[in-house]
C-alpha cells in the first residue's frame, strides 16, 4: 500500500456518489446533498443553506418539520403505527370524517402514494360504469388530457404522452381516450355512451404550471353532469391550499365526482393519499375488492387528521394567494427578457425559460449556486413552488436569484453575438 494519505472526498461528494452506485438512476438530481430542514430552508451536509422552491412536487405545502404536525407525528408514534385494515383502529374514523367533510363528500377511500391514489379513482370508475351506468362489460373508457401527469405505475403512463416515461414499458393498459388539455369541445366530441369518467389535473404541475382556459372547469362541470361521466380531479398537486384556494377547483367553484388527494395530505411527513366521492359513486366498492396493507394506518390517518385541522384555518390558503401576487409580480418583469412566460396560480409558478440562452437545467444549477432550488421540466421550464411558509423576504430572495441568472445569461449572450 502506498504511504501518502487518503484524502477523503467532501461530504456532498461522498454521498453522491455512494447514491449513483446503489440507487437505481430513475433521477437526475441536483448535486446538493439536504441534511436538514426547517421552514422553508434546507442545510446539505456542507452547512450551506438554499431557500426549497420546489417543496417535495408540493408535498412540503407546510414547510419542513412544521411544529404542528411534528408534534402529532411523535404522539401517535408512541401509541399505535400499524394494523393493516384487517381490524378498525381509533384513527381512521376521525380521519375520514375529517376528510370528507373538508372536501364535502360521504366518503373517502385512504391509500398512500399519489399514484395509488390514481389508479384507485381510476378502478371506482370503471365499477361505477359498469354497476351504476350500466356500460357493457370490459368496455369502459376513461378520457384523459394530453399534457397530463398522474403517476408512473404501468396503468397511468399508458395514457401518458411523455416519451420518457412509457418507452419500453408496453404492452399497455387499454381503456384511455386523450384529448387535448382545454379544449371543451374536444372533450364533448369524444365522450360516447361508454365513457365512464373524465380524468385531469385542475392545474398540470408536471406540465409546467398548465393553466386551463378560463370558465374549462365550469364547462366541463356542465359537460359531465349533462352525459352522465363522472368528473375526477387530480388535485395531488394542485389542491390542499397550493393554489390559494383549498382545492384547485373551487377557483371555478367547481365540485368534482371524485377528488384525487395526495402529497400535502400526508404533511411531508409520510405518504397519505385518497380519494373523496359521495356514496353512489364509493359504494361500489366492497370488501376484497380492492385494500392496501398501510393505507388507512394509525399513524396516517393521526397526520393526515392534524393536516386536515390545519387546512381549515384557512391561514395556508391566504399565504398563498399573499405570497403568490408577490412572486407574479416579481417574475412579471422577466418576460420579454429571457423569459417567454409566466403562468402563476396561488403560490405556484410556471417560468418558460427562452431556450436559446439556457435551459431549464442550467438556470437551476445556476439557481442553486446562488442558495435557491428549483426543479425544470419539459427542457426550458422551471417550476416555482415554495412551502407555504415562505416570507416575503424569502420570495424577494428568489426572484433576485432567478432575475440575477437570466440576466447574467442575456449579458454574455449579448457579448458573444458582438464578438
Amino acid at each position: 500500500m502506498s504511504g501518502a494519505p487518503t484524502v477523503a472526498a467532501p461530504a456532498s461528494e461522498q454521498h453522491i456518489a455512494q447514491t449513483e452506485r446503489y440507487a437505481a438512476h430513475n433521477y437526475h438530481p441536483l448535486p446538493v446533498v439536504i441534511a436538514e430542514g426547517d421552514g422553508a430552508w434546507v442545510t446539505d451536509v456542507e452547512g450551506r443553506r438554499y431557500l426549497d422552491c420546489l417543496a417535495g412536487y408540493s408535498a412540503l405545502n407546510f414547510g419542513h418539520r412544521p411544529a404542528r404536525l411534528i408534534q402529532r407525528a411523535h404522539q401517535q408514534l408512541d401509541r399505535l403505527t400499524l394494523t393493516s385494515r384487517a381490524f378498525y383502529n381509533d384513527q381512521l374514523g376521525p380521519f375520514a370524517e375529517a376528510l370528507a367533510n373538508l372536501t364535502g363528500k360521504q366518503m373517502v377511500l385512504p391509500m398512500n402514494s399519489g399514484a395509488e391514489a390514481v389508479e384507485t379513482a381510476i378502478k371506482v370508475s370503471r365499477k361505477w360504469g359498469y354497476q351504476v351506468k350500466g356500460v357493457a362489460p370490459g368496455a369502459a373508457k376513461i378520457l384523459t388530457m394530453h399534457g397530463n401527469f398522474h403517476g408512473r405505475t404501468t396503468t397511468i403512463v399508458s395514457f401518458s404522452d411523455d416519451g420518457v416515461a412509457t418507452a419500453d414499458y408496453g404492452p399497455f393498459t387499454p381503456g384511455f381516450r386523450s384529448v387535448p388539455y382545454g379544449d371543451i369541445d374536444a372533450v364533448a366530441q369524444a365522450i360516447d355512451e361508454n365513457v365512464v369518467a373524465v380524468l385531469f389535473e385542475p392545474v398540470q404541475g408536471e406540465g409546467g404550471v398548465v393553466l386551463p382556459p378560463d370558465g374549462f372547469l365550469r364547462n366541463l362541470r356542465t359537460l359531465c353532469t349533462q352525459h352522465g361521466v363522472l368528473m375526477v380531479a387530480d388535485e395531488i398537486q394542485a389542491g390542499l391550499a397550493r393554489t390559494g384556494r383549498t382545492f384547485a377547483c373551487d377557483h371555478e367553484d367547481v365540485v368534482p365526482d371524485i377528488y384525487i388527494l395526495g402529497k400535502a395530505l400526508g404533511g411531508g411527513i409520510y405518504p397519505i393519499s385518497a380519494i373523496a366521492a359521495d356514496t353512489d359513486i364509493l359504494g361500489v366498492v366492497t370488501p376484497g375488492s380492492h385494500g392496501s396493507t398501510f393505507g388507512g394506518n394509525p399513524l396516517a390517518a393521526a397526520i393526515g387528521t392534524e393536516v386536515v385541522a390545519t387546512l381549515q384555518t384557512g391561514e395556508f390558503q391566504r399565504r398563498a394567494r399573499i405570497l403568490g401576487e408577490r412572486l407574479a409580480a416579481g417574475l412579471a418583469p422577466l418576460v420579454g427578457s429571457g423569459v417567454i412566460a409566466v403562468r402563476v396560480r396561488g403560490l405556484w409558478a410556471g417560468v418558460d425559460i427562452d431556450p436559446a440562452l439556457l435551459t431549464g437545467r442550467q438556470v437551476c444549477e445556476r439557481l442553486l449556486a446562488r442558495g435557491v432550488l428549483a426543479k425544470d421540466t419539459h427542457g426550458s421550464t422551471i417550476r416555482l413552488a415554495p412551502p407555504l411558509v415562505v416570507t416575503e423576504q424569502d420570495i424577494d430572495h428568489l426572484v433576485a436569484a432567478l432575475t440575477h441568472v437570466i440576466g447574467s445569461a442575456r449579458a454574455t449572450a449579448i457579448v458573444a453575438a458582438t464578438r
